[in-house]
């Protein structure tokens, strides 16, 4: 069993508004990743951690088949999240698909192609997927990781498993460029640009 984990809990504070509610392509910028993250056959749960702005993003974001976890602690960084996630899995989940909440270049495509190609190879321990631009998101990490991802402190935490055990990582090459996160106006006006 496969869980698909979605962190959506930041505070968007280089935007100035809760980027997880900002319009885009018919629905909010959370409620279209978790369209595409949903669509995913290759996943058998999907977990989302909210954070700031949680009451209105309960409010005004579709959930499809996610099921919302809120994360109090937050403001402690995106490992605050990893463990609030982790703790809602299924507990028969082999592994985790950890997703970002502000990448809308994400699709099912991507997400089953690497979950697909890491269930082939199950003696790996970390998956990513490889774009032409550098690695990114899903990373997958089998259930053995999961203690080490919950004891993690700050932000880009699961990277520093990866920086600290490159002979775990299993590159999955995906060709296409790299999502981008949305953290500015400038990068949410690029992402809808790129995907109208």
């Amino acid at each position: 069993m496969i869980s698909g984990l979605v962190l959506a809990a930041g505070k968007s504070a280089r935007l100035g508004q809760p980027k997880q509610l900002l319009p885009f392509r018919g629905t909010t910028l959370l409620g279209w990743v978790l369209a595409q993250v949903s669509a995913a056959a290759s996943l058998d749960e999907v977990i989302v951690v909210v954070g700031g702005a949680a009451a209105d993003v309960r409010r005004r974001v579709d959930f499809g088949r996610a099921r919302l976890v809120e994360n109090p602690h937050f403001g402690e960084g995106c490992s605050s999240s990893y463990r609030a996630g982790l703790g809602a899995l299924d507990p028969r989940a082999d592994a985790v698909a950890v997703l970002l909440g502000d990448q809308p270049g994400i699709d099912a495509a991507i997400i089953d192609h690497v979950v697909q190609t890491w269930n082939r190879r199950r003696n790996e321990r970390i998956a990513v997927a490889a774009y032409r631009d550098g690695p990114g998101h899903p990373l997958i990490f089998t259930r053995a990781l999961f203690d080490q991802l919950a004891a993690l402190k700050g932000d880009k935490a699961a990277w520093k498993i990866l920086d600290a055990h490159p002979e775990w990582v299993h590159p999955v090459p995906v060709d296409r460029p790299k999502p981008p996160d949305v953290n500015t106006w400038e990068e949410y006006q690029a992402a809808r640009s790129a995907l109208d």
